[in-house]
């Protein structure tokens, strides 16, 4: 299972970006998105990165995705979503304070799965 942070500058942005990660990347989310305070979306990123984000972002979210890291950043490479979009894998001690953030942040409203089993 990997773990998505997205970021963009519109809730828009957001949306097709999601849209975009189960549609064209055929990556099946677990869960739903979870709302993450875009600044510590920035500095979760600019630690990964190990520099300055260049764009500061207004929203971001983090998801669960079933496949594996590797499996999603391929998948994701083909596409290319309106927002910046990091796998933070297992191997980053970010993974973990995302994962704390996420268990009690509110749910992203606005985003429905066409794929969800009913």
């Amino acid at each position: 299972m990997a773990l998505i942070l997205l970021r963009a500058d519109s809730r828009k942005k957001l949306l097709n970006a999601l849209a975009d990660i189960e549609r064209h990347a055929n990556l099946k989310m677990k869960g739903n998105p979870r709302l993450v305070d875009n600044k510590m979306a920035d500095e979760i990123v600019s630690s990964i990165l190990g520099g300055e984000v260049k764009r500061k972002s207004s929203v971001a979210v983090a998801v669960n995705v079933e496949e594996d890291d590797t499996t999603s950043i391929l998948r994701i490479k083909e596409i290319h979503p309106p927002a910046h979009v990091i796998i933070v894998s297992k191997e980053y001690p970010e993974n973990r304070l995302l994962r704390e953030l996420i268990r009690e942040a509110p749910i992203f409203r606005g985003y429905y799965s066409h794929k969800r089993e009913v």
